[in-house]
């Protein structure tokens, strides 16, 4: 069984040998809900590539964990670099779509305010939706085992995709009624994918239009219609499973 993994940025600057304190929230979920003991390994990152073992040597009376490092190593950004480009689902369907793609190695989610999203996120609206799927990307990120966190991006809009578009190596829209198959896609060994997955409603003619003319590739997921939540993280799979990303290998 792996070590679990836990958050701490001065692990940025540190080095084997070296006694770092793991305190708040995420100490208290070590020491008190996981309930680690000292002579426990555990794994630390931050969240940008780093990734330190260590042994806990000690747990104050705070409920912060001493932790001896033993090994420290960089994990380079992935190549090819997955970017999905998530409509705005309705409820909590959101941190599920975050969630299920992180854990399949997406590193950029972009949350789109299509034209027929039910939800829309507006003024404070936005920054709260932002604030609870960055949450959801570092849990899913930690359970996953990955040091390296996927980008949440602020909400964009149709003219945003498109300028994502038009930078990518290659850009695919999942549509229903498309007639190219995305099993049949040959996926860029290096550069930019991106993955654009509409609301529940569907992506409107215009924006399909919009996105085609900057180069987006409409392409049909399957014989089946997935909801919106989880239709990027089977189209990222399909994908991943076609590049050197996916050799048996834990990735960051």
């Amino acid at each position: 069984m792996t070590s679990p993994v836990f958050v701490l940025e001065e692990v940025g600057t540190a080095a084997p040998g070296q006694v770092v304190v793991l305190g708040g929230s995420e100490g208290r979920h070590a020491v008190v809900s996981l309930r680690l003991g000292v002579g426990e390994e555990i794994d630390l990152v931050d969240g940008r590539g780093r990734r330190a073992g260590g042994v806990i040597e000690n747990i104050a009376a705070d409920r912060t964990a001493h932790i001896r490092l033993t090994d420290v190593s960089d994990d380079p950004p992935a190549d090819p670099r997955f970017t999905v480009v998530q409509a705005l689902p309705k409820g909590e369907r959101g941190e599920l779509a975050v969630e299920l793609l992180t854990e399949i190695g997406a590193d950029v989610i972009v949350p789109w305010a299509a034209r027929n999203c039910v939800t829309q996120w507006k003024a404070d609206r936005a920054e709260r939706g932002h604030r609870r799927w960055v949450d959801a990307a570092q849990a899913a990120a930690k359970q996953s085992r990955r040091s390296r966190f996927p980008e949440v991006a602020s909400v964009c809009s149709t003219a945003d995709v498109i300028s994502r578009v038009r930078y990518a190596d290659l850009a695919l829209l999942l549509h229903e009624q498309a007639t190219e198959p995305l099993g049949c896609v040959e996926p860029p060994q290096r550069g930019d994918v991106v993955i654009i997955v509409g609301p529940e409603g569907g992506v409107s003619p215009d924006e399909v239009a919009a996105l085609e003319a900057a180069g987006a590739r409409p392409v049909l997921l399957g014989p089946t219609v997935l909801r919106t939540s989880s239709a990027g993280m089977a189209a990222v799979s399909v994908l991943m499973a076609r590049t050197n990303r996916w050799n048996g290998r834990m990735r960051p």
